[in-house]
């Protein structure tokens, strides 16, 4: 490998600080006095790449080929200035170049059956005029993609982007078992890999059987190894609004213990205890509730992580579903706590707090089920 310039050297430190601008500026320098500086022209290309002009990079891979026609660094320049200007389906012919150049080069074979892949995928879809495309025809459209990214993995076991183009191929082919051993390797690879992370995390979430709280738990681990990712983001505010969904069912829990112990619904084949409750009673329906609180709402509560928690004010405060239900559960436990304390004489007016705090609640409940999901 040829010994890099001073000034270029220089450039490739300003590049790695983001200060492109002056990176481009001591390039400019270089060039002048040495237009046929290949390396500082692919530097300038990148350059070109980071600030979002993918032609003004093409054109310095032009000529830094001009001047060295198979160097690898000037054909990948080449190969990313295309994607970002003309799209995948350009790329294949400069991919093949690099390989021809860099046969062993993973990166290179990885890029090629991403370009691949998405290639068939569009030929297949024109071909059968469809809008959407099953796993089997993915499968089927796919599979000298997949032959690339095998090849690609093969050249490079640690390389997490060809791990990402063979899962993404995996995925849309139906394979969820290939997909799932991909994620892993890429979270063994990369631990914080933000795509992956989401992906395993949602799935473990969503598993038949596994509560609102434990789901909250795993996406707020999730959002400790990545603050900035939206779709767990949204995946903790639904597990959080399933727990706050649970505190009608308490509520309505307690409205029908207080119902049940004064019997709003007498009937002539069972004895109903005269009114009013004595004291005692009365103060003993308010321990069942409090039991009911204490084991179905305090105590998860208690035992949830401190994101979780936070995030709980947060969705009631954010939230204007998460407020109704936190309204709903305050009517319904109200109307129970009237029905249980208050000594009354006759039963129609408990009856009538009895329907005006399950009613609501009741009503909403699978009104609102789909956001659970």
């Amino acid at each position: 490998m040829s010994t890099l310039h001073p000034m270029v050297e220089q450039a490739q430190a300003l590049i790695e600080l983001e200060r492109y601008d002056q990176a481009l500026a001591l390039l400019g320098r270089r060039l002048a006095e040495a237009p046929d500086d290949v390396r500082a022209w692919v530097k300038t290309g990148y350059c070109h790449l980071h600030t979002e002009q993918p032609a003004r990079a093409a054109q310095a891979a032009a000529e830094a080929l001009r001047l060295a026609p198979e160097d690898y660094g000037a054909l990948m320049l080449s190969a990313h200035a295309t994607v970002r200007d003309n799209g995948w389906l350009k790329v294949e012919p400069v991919l093949r170049e690099v390989i021809r150049v860099a046969p062993h080069d993973a990166y290179a074979h990885a890029m090629l059956a991403d370009a691949v892949w998405r290639r068939d995928l569009v030929e297949h879809a024109k071909a059968t005029g469809a809008r959407q495309i099953s796993h089997g025809e993915a499968d089927r459209a796919s599979r000298a993609a997949a032959d690339l990214a095998m090849e690609a993995l093969r050249l490079g076991p640690e390389e997490v982007y060809a791990h990402e183009v063979a899962q993404r191929i995996a995925s849309v082919a139906g394979n969820g078992t290939v997909a799932d051993q991909l994620d892993e390797a890429i979270l063994r690879i990369d631990p914080q890999h933000a795509e992956a992370l989401a992906r395993q995390t949602q799935k473990a979430a969503q598993a038949p059987g596994v509560s609102a709280s434990r789901a909250a738990g795993l996406y707020a681990d999730a959002l400790a190894v990545d603050p900035q990712s939206a779709p767990m983001r949204e995946q903790l505010d639904h597990a959080t609004y399933r727990l706050l969904r649970g505190t009608r069912w308490l509520a309505v829990l307690c409205v029908v213990t207080a119902g049940a112990m004064i019997d709003v619904f007498p009937s002539d084949d069972r004895p109903a205890p005269e009114l009013p409750l004595p004291v005692g009673q009365r103060l003993w329906i308010l321990v069942i509730m409090a039991a009911i609180w204490g084991f179905g709402a305090w105590r998860r509560y208690r035992r949830l992580r401190a994101g979780v928690q936070l995030n709980v004010r947060s969705l009631v405060r954010r939230g204007r579903w998460a407020r109704v239900v936190l309204a709903q559960a305050g009517l319904a436990m109200v109307c129970a706590v009237l029905i249980a304390e208050i000594p009354w004489e006759g039963r129609d007016t408990p009856r009538l707090l009895f329907w005006a705090g399950l009613l609501p609640t009741a009503a909403t409940i699978w009104f609102d089920k789909r956001k659970t999901r």
